[in-house]
């Protein structure tokens, strides 16, 4: 399945060279980034949002904004990915991340600041570059190790940021200051991926309409497996983002606001990563070994099931202790998911297919959010996890009835 004039498979060492430094950039990236997940609902009030149906509904908005355009930009961006390589699209990523993160700490009014998270999802799609690189380099039968290590480093991203983030907004008393630290930091993480990244990539030789999005698309429509996989990824991200824009409205709403809420509410936010940062390797490396519906299946089980408890929940500790258990089920559910899709087409289309597969990510990471906050400011935030539990349980009906295991088959590595 592999295409010489492409993509060359580099050797064993080669392959793990790459996942390494990829998962240390990841970990940096996602972590800067995450530094803003606590501190978005706290700044609105300074940016002129006043009641608090408009703090619920603009969190959601605004931590929507950026995967809503960047869905329908991904499948361009990857098509260029698998033409000119994945680290290009590293570099543009990070340099995009770093300019709007800055002009967001710069604006005056809540329509500046959600301008400017919407314009960096024309540019974004970090996450999917690095799932695109390490997939085209990895052997086959490594594919769920490789993507659970490299989900790891994202989410130990997730845990550190946000603890991070509210630390210094605490101390500095500016909840502007992260994001300045942020775009610093990111791009320090482009350096790295220019310097450290090695990817081994020749350009195709096989003309231009050989990688076109129609083909694409034509790829993706034309396998049953790999549009049922689009809509799990969509689900699941949905479910999974719906909570997020809520997470610190509701620790305020168990505690109220004492002095340290950015902390605690970077907390609540990190739990969920320290559990993914368990469970993703583990999950992963067992997926190549029982099957990724298996592991996927377990997943969502476990998230659903985790997941309704905190409906009912009435302290800050027993809600960070729920957040930790629902992390350990999460965790997996992305990198089995794209393992899966990895399998399923060959290395040189692995970018433009990814690519594809990225908008339902994207669509889910841009309606969750939306959606949790009308759902909060209409029928309260306890109803925002019993939605999410719901999402959940339908997405692993879906996989049991519609997603087939991978067959193995001769391997191209």
């Amino acid at each position: 399945m592999s295409d010489s004039n492409t993509i060359i498979v580099p050797d064993a060492s080669g392959w793990r060279r790459t996942l390494w430094a990829m998962v240390g950039i990841q970990f940096l990236m996602t972590g800067s980034f995450s530094f803003l997940s606590p501190i978005v609902p706290l700044m609105l009030p300074g940016l002129g949002v006043t009641t608090v149906q408009g703090v619920d509904i603009w969190s959601g908005a605004i931590t929507g904004a950026t995967s809503f355009v960047a869905a329908f930009a991904s499948p361009v961006w990857g098509r260029i990915a698998d033409r000119h390589g994945r680290k290009l699209s590293l570099l543009r990523s990070s340099c995009a991340i770093a300019v709007f993160t800055a002009v967001m700490g710069l604006s005056t009014n809540v329509w500046q600041f959600f301008a400017a998270r919407a314009l960096m999802g024309m540019f974004a799609g970090f996450s999917t570059s690095a799932i695109a690189l390490v997939a085209s380099q990895a052997p086959e039968r490594r594919l769920g190790y490789a993507l659970g290590w490299l989900s790891s480093g994202q989410m130990v991203g997730s845990l550190v940021g946000p603890v991070l983030g509210g630390i210094l907004a605490d101390a500095t008393g500016s909840y502007r200051i992260p994001f300045y630290i942020t775009s610093a930091v990111t791009f320090a993480g482009l350096g790295l991926v220019w310097f450290v990244v090695q990817e081994n990539f020749t350009p195709p030789k096989d003309g231009p309409k050989s990688r076109s999005l129609l083909s694409g698309l034509s790829l993706l429509l034309g396998s049953a497996s790999l549009m049922a996989l689009f809509f799990v990824l969509f689900m699941a991200q949905f479910s999974v983002r719906t909570v997020q824009p809520m997470v610190t409205l509701f620790v305020q709403e168990l505690i109220g606001s004492p002095p340290q809420i950015a902390t605690l509410a970077g907390i609540a936010f990190s739990i969920t990563g320290l559990a993914n940062l368990i469970s993703a390797p583990f999950l992963g490396n067992r997926s190549d070994v029982i099957g990724y519906r298996r592991v996927l299946l377990i997943c969502l089980l476990g998230a659903t099931l985790t997941s309704i408890p905190q409906v009912f929940v009435n302290s800050y500790w027993l809600f960070v202790a729920e957040r930790f258990a629902v992390g350990l089920f999460i965790g997996g559910i992305l990198p089995t998911a794209n393992a899966l899709i990895g399998r399923g087409v060959s290395r040189e289309s692995r970018g433009t297919v990814y690519g594809m597969t990225a908008s339902a990510t994207f669509m889910g990471n841009s309606l969750g959010p939306l959606s949790g906050g009308f759902i909060a400011a209409g029928l309260g935030i306890r109803f925002v996890f019993a939605v999410t539990a719901a999402l959940l349980l339908a997405n692993l009906i879906w996989v049991y009835f519609k997603v087939p295991e991978f067959k193995d088959g001769p391997a191209n590595s």
